[in-house]
């Protein structure tokens, strides 16, 4: 819009600019000859989504690996949302990282890894001088859930159910780092996937139990938008994103 003898940008535009400048750098890349690409020279920003147990489970390794390879790359790692954001569709997310499948029929989505879900509690907990935990054991204590939307309720409530056994949730973490702090200094239990907890607990003065209950293993998911599936330099950082959670425990 006019400001006297200038033009200033709409707050729309400047709302949109962001979003207007990813749309600009795929259609050049749609439009500019096919070449090959090279990595040494390459300067660009990519943002990744990612649930922040994966990424202190992959991203230092990421990370190094990207900059061995192409010195000009930076990635921007965001903490996931407590509400689910079209970051994908609208570009200003690259990469995302989870448990989720997204269904949407324009995001694809990769099973690039999995592990088993375990008990985790501080060393020293009454559960830790029996052999192993029971059902009813684990049901009967006290736990906190890890949820960014601060769900009460997850998938372990489901598994107990047929079995006519509930479990009393005290609280709800929105990071399993959080979480694992609350386990740290209580006899709270938490339920975690076994890859992620591997630094964490020998840190914390931590301890892990299998689970007493029949689950599949939790998934991990790579989602990025169809716009990047011929985009040379994301094909490049995906083949180094999915062969990072192989490399930490949790092969698919």
């Amino acid at each position: 819009m006019r400001t006297g003898r200038t033009m200033t940008p709409t707050p729309y535009a400047i709302a949109v600019r962001e979003q207007v400048h990813a749309l600009l750098q795929q259609v050049q890349g749609v439009l500019a000859p096919s070449r090959a690409l090279d990595l040494d020279t390459l300067e660009r920003t990519f943002t990744l989504r990612w649930h922040d147990s994966l990424v202190a489970l992959c991203g230092p390794a990421l990370l190094s690996a990207v900059r061995e390879e192409a010195p000009g790359v930076r990635l921007r790692f965001l903490a996931e949302a407590s509400v689910d954001t079209p970051g994908l569709r609208r570009g200003e997310v690259d990469l995302e990282a989870n448990a989720t499948r997204p269904s949407a029929p324009d995001i694809r989505a990769e099973n690039v890894g999995g592990t088993r879900l375990v008990i985790v509690m501080r060393q020293g907990h009454p559960l830790t001088r029996g052999r192993a935990v029971t059902a009813e054991q684990y049901a009967a204590a006290e736990h906190v859930t890890v949820s960014r939307r601060g769900n009460l309720h997850d998938v372990v409530d489901e598994a107990l159910a047929p079995l006519g056994l509930t479990r009393r949730v005290v609280a709800a973490a929105p990071t399993e780092a959080a979480a694992l702090e609350f386990a740290r200094g209580s006899d709270l239990l938490i339920c975690v996937p076994e890859a992620t907890t591997h630094t964490a607990v020998s840190d914390l003065g931590l301890t892990t139990l299998p689970l007493p209950l029949d689950l599949p293993p939790a998934p991990i998911y790579l989602s990025w938008h169809q716009r990047y599936d011929t985009d040379q330099a994301h094909t490049w950082l995906r083949d180094l994103a999915r062969a990072a959670p192989a490399r930490h425990g949790a092969a698919s």
